[in-house]
């Protein structure tokens, strides 16, 4: 199916996605990892590279990556899959969000959630979120080969 702009979309259902960012030096250069399993076991990854950034902050983009790119596929459930304990319970309001920065994201992360039936965001261990480590950890350059700050 194809939705607005010709974009492909996998069509309405169920996403399995797991996130992770990685920073190297917190702050540091970042990068996100994003694995999307649809229903019919079609696999997208994701690894990109997102400048300078904390831990934190590149978990936040790593998760915003994903609602924006199963919101394009036409998912109407998701469920999500982190290893940062600290964003799985900021998104389901059992941790506040203290730091600035951080408000921001999770702002637009409940924001993007809005466009879905269902969204249910889990802490796993990391062993259980090794693909999408992977990922964020490749995305994250040499030193002397990065640029940008975030």
């Amino acid at each position: 199916m194809t939705g607005k702009g010709g974009r492909h979309r996998a069509g309405s259902g169920d996403l399995l996605i797991q996130i992770d960012g990685a920073s190297k030096g917190n702050p540091g250069p970042a990068g996100i990892g994003v694995v999307l399993v649809e229903g019919s076991g079609e696999v997208h990854e994701i690894s990109e590279y997102v400048g300078m950034a904390t831990n934190n902050v590149a978990e936040y983009l790593a998760l915003l990556t994903a609602l924006e790119e199963a919101l394009i596929r036409g998912a109407e459930r998701l469920t999500i899959q982190t290893d940062s304990e600290l964003l799985a319970k900021q998104i389901n309001r059992e941790y506040n969000v203290r730091k600035q920065n951080l408000r921001f994201l999770f702002r637009r992360a409940k924001r993007l959630m809005t466009g879905f039936q269902e969204v249910t965001v889990s802490h796993v261990p990391r062993e259980q979120n090794g693909r999408a480590d992977r990922l964020a950890q490749e995305a994250v350059p040499l030193p002397g080969e990065q640029s940008g700050f975030f």
